[in-house]
Order: C-alpha cells, then structure tokens, then sequence
C-alpha cells in the first residue's frame, strides 16, 4: 500500500458496535502483521456495555520500531457500524474507507477511497451475520497486500475457538475474494 512505502507504517482503525467481533478482527490483523515479520502495536477502545455500544480497535503496522502506540489519522478505517464514521475527519490523505453496502451514504462526498461491499450479506451467505468481522478482514487484505492471506489464516486459527474456526476462515476467504483476490 502506498501510505505503507511512504512513512515505512500504516495505521488502520476498525471501529463498528459490541458484538461485531471488532476487537477480535483487530487482534488478528495485528498477529498476522507479526507472522510477516513487521513491528505491529493494536489498541482497543470499548463500552462497558456487552453489545451496542461503540467499539474501535487500532492497528500500527510498520517496519520499524513504533515509538507512538496510537492511531492518530489512520490510512485506513474499517467501518462496520454508524458510530465509526465518526472518524472520517481524521483520515490521512488517500486514505481507504472499507463499509458495508448498507452503510454507503455516510461516505458520500468524503474524499478518501472508498471501497463499499456487500460485507454483512456474504457474511449471511457464508453461515452469519456475526461474521462480518471476517468477511471485513478479507476484503482488507485483499485489497491493501497489507498482510498476506497465510498469515492472517494462521492469526484466525490460533485466536478463534476451534468450534468457531472452520466457519471464520470461510468467512475470511469469502472477503477475499470479494475483492478478486
């Protein structure tokens, strides 16, 4: 990704609602990064509420030593819910805006890239609409090379629940090639 060959870091922030799996999504970008062999920092921000309530989970990749641990004008925001778009006033420039097809008339008119799919229906068609999270993290890899695909399959096996993991890297490759990849 460009802004990665520019500053030598690339600053991602996933944000969308409790129960979204946002954190969990966060988490594997950030393990999949450091099976690349990068320098990888990840953050969280959430409610005490269980579900509903705003959640964001940032992600530093870079090629060096990261001296700051938090997202400050992120290259990319991963948007699942209405409240993330609260963060389209901090996006680098050329930043990428990743949301779900329901969601595309909070990005009209912003002038970071956009890229809308249909991310919570290919979650349904893949078995749950809790499974969005994954379908998000595919379309991201898949249109960023900003992780490779093997490493975030390994992070996805390491950190989901066996019980959970056929399902989530089924949900993983369906965003990748939601994008072609």
């Amino acid at each position: 990704m460009k802004a990665l060959a520019r500053r030598g870091r690339v600053e991602v922030r996933l944000a969308g609602i409790g129960g979204q799996g946002i954190v969990l999504a966060g988490h594997i970008l950030a393990l999949g990064a450091f099976y690349d062999g990068r320098w990888v920092i990840c953050t969280q921000a959430y409610s005490a509420r269980v579900r509903g309530a705003p959640v964001e989970a940032d992600v530093i990749i870079a090629d060096r030593r990261v001296p700051f641990p938090f997202v400050r004008r992120p290259d990319i925001l991963v948007a699942l819910a209405e409240p993330a778009f609260r963060f389209l006033e901090l996006l680098a420039e050329g930043a990428l805006v990743l949301t779900d097809a329901s969601l595309a008339r909070h990005v009209e008119g912003v002038g970071a890239r956009k890229l809308v799919l249909p991310i919570f229906e290919k979650a349904r068609e893949v078995g749950s609409p809790a499974l969005a999270n994954m379908v998000a993290l595919g379309a991201l890899v898949a249109s960023t090379g900003l992780v490779k695909p093997g490493s975030v399959e390994k992070a996805i096996s390491e950190s989901v629940r066996p019980d959970f993991l056929e399902a989530d890297l089924r949900a993983f490759r369906a965003g990748l090639e939601l994008v072609g990849a």
